[in-house]
């Protein structure tokens, strides 16, 4: 079952995961991590996967930038047409047209999503991904895996691995998306407990 075909109602906060200073840090780490598995930053380039896989591209992007002292291309992936699971992600999509911020063809990319979890977001994002080129290598970040995998996909760089029950979800508030840096552990309450 999705977030989005949860009612808010039926959830409640039941522990704060990451504040805000802890995703910064999280995010320092990461880059650092990226730096030294891709021996610096020369053709790489990093993709975030919208919706809050885009912000946290572009913040590792700066923070990259800062340590490598060179910008690093970010671009956006709009993956709603190559999910396997449309008929339970809620309303028609809207078809849109899809570009790419940069020319990803030869480049090692940096797959960037919030919260790593069946592992269908990931498959999705490489479908999209190839519509726009061959990269030469792709990696795949998340700030948070949160397990349950139901495709053999692992992210190579993982901010934090949080164990949940089916019943909890990870919520990641975004300042660019939501006004507040903080990862959330949600819970879906009532329903025969």
């Amino acid at each position: 079952m999705t977030k989005a075909s949860i009612q808010p109602s039926n959830l409640r906060e039941k522990a704060q995961i990451l504040s805000a200073s802890e995703i910064e840090r999280t995010l320092v780490r990461l880059a650092h991590e990226i730096v030294e598995k891709n021996n610096g930053v020369a053709n790489l380039g990093l993709v975030g996967i919208m919706r809050r896989g885009v912000p946290l591209a572009q913040r590792l992007a700066k923070i990259l930038g800062r340590i490598e002292k060179t910008a690093v291309p970010v671009g956006t992936l709009d993956i709603t047409l190559y999910r396997d699971d449309l008929s339970t992600v809620g309303h028609r999509p809207e078809v849109k047209t899809s570009t790419m911020e940069f020319d990803i063809q030869d480049k090692n990319i940096i797959l960037v999503d919030d919260v790593l979890y069946t592992g269908r977001t990931a498959r999705a994002a490489l479908d999209a991904l190839f519509a726009h080129g061959r990269p030469r290598r792709i990696q795949l970040c998340a700030l948070i895996d949160r397990g349950h995998r139901e495709l053999p996909i692992e992210a190579g760089f993982v901010g934090r691995t949080i164990h949940t029950a089916t019943n909890q979800f990870i919520e990641l508030k975004l300042q660019e998306t939501d006004g507040s840096d903080k990862v959330l552990l949600m819970e879906r309450v009532g329903e025969g407990q």
